[in-house]
């Protein structure tokens, strides 16, 4: 599998070179004063984002990145040369914590931003710079100043407009794959989805993503199969369709899947269940109107939902996915207006 979405790193920004002690010496004039050069300053380490990145994976071989130092100085006031910068590349949407603290550090969700994660050390000063009228001929001359040192840890967080989320086998995947141009892996068994797909979806007034997360299970937010890992992933959507298996292999009835996966998402945090949440009914085309209608009415009852938030779709055979799109595109649309 090779998408990660997680990777630890150790950083080091460039030392700044040592100033230089060094006094004129020509011919006819065998006693100059100090010329000794400055040293130049140790590179800086940026993150910067590369949208033809979608993953961390690059991070699994090398951990560890020093920025370049800076020179020594040298006689006739010459400076030492700056070291070179260092521009790490990563996907949109990664977010760098303090691996030691946990402190969140940068989001980096900004394509034509550099990020300054840590600074070069200043040069040290030349004895030049310490001639006074008290002091004529000074040797002395300071060291440079070691770069910044960071543990961080990188951790990807898609960036969607709607996330998908619900049990195994829910059909989430056959509804990306009917709807977008994305082809994620499909099966009858658990855990189909092992990474999360990014569908993109053009309506007639805007385009949209649609991201489908691994299938969860119940005590997915306690580390529960792989659900956990990839939860993070609908904390920046702005729509959370819930999708139940009207038809369940593992007969969990459609209102305790909703039940099951509300207490999931709740137990993750992040104000996940604060988002727009619909609850998408799949596979109609496998049980008649009757028993849909009473699935209906004992969602509605039980979960004081209203009809405008329930849906009835068939993902293997399109039917009720064009009226869901049109709804995602209007909620999308109202929402990103100014």
């Amino acid at each position: 599998m090779n998408f990660i979405d997680e990777a630890y790193l150790e950083i080091k920004a460039g030392d700044g070179g040592s100033g230089a002690s060094s006094f004129r010496r020509e011919k006819y004039i065998p006693f100059g004063g100090p010329d000794g050069g400055d040293g130049g300053k140790g590179g800086d380490i940026y993150f910067k984002v590369n949208l033809n990145i979608n993953t961390l994976v690059d991070f699994q071989n090398k951990k560890v990145f020093n920025a370049q130092n800076g020179q020594r100085g040298a006689g006739k006031n010459k400076f030492g040369a700056a070291g070179d910068d260092l521009i790490i590349e990563i996907p949109k949407g990664t977010v760098i914590y303090d691996s030691n603290t946990n402190e969140e550090l940068i989001d980096c969700t900004d394509e034509s931003s550099k990020y300054l994660i840590a600074k070069g050390g200043d040069g040290g000063l030349g004895n030049a710079k310490f001639k006074s009228s008290t002091n004529q001929a000074p040797r002395k001359c300071t060291p440079g100043f070691e770069g910044e040192r960071r543990s961080l840890r990188l951790e990807l967080k898609s960036l969607a407009d709607v996330g998908l989320v619900g049990f195994p086998n829910a059909g989430k995947s056959t509804f990306l794959n009917t709807v977008s141009s994305a082809k994620p892996k499909i099966g009858d068994y658990p855990f189909t989805t092992l990474r999360p797909h990014l569908g993109a979806i053009k309506g007639k007034e805007s385009s949209y993503v649609i991201a489908d997360i691994p299938g969860l299970i119940e005590g997915a937010s306690d580390g529960a199969g792989l659900g956990i890992k990839f939860l993070k992933h609908i904390s920046r959507t702005g729509i959370l369709l819930i999708f139940v298996d009207l038809f369940s292999l593992e007969n969990i009835e459609p209102i305790d899947q909703v039940i099951l996966l509300k207490k999931e998402l709740d137990s993750f945090g992040d104000n996940l269940t604060q988002k727009v949440s619909w609850i998408v009914c799949n596979k109609i085309d496998l049980l008649q109107e009757t028993k849909i209608n009473e699935i209906l009415k004992e969602i509605e009852e039980k979960l004081q939902v209203t009809k405008e938030e329930i849906f009835f779709i068939s993902a293997a055979t399109g039917e009720g996915t064009e009226f869901l799109l049109k709804s995602l595109e209007s909620e999308i649309y109202k929402n990103k207006r100014p």
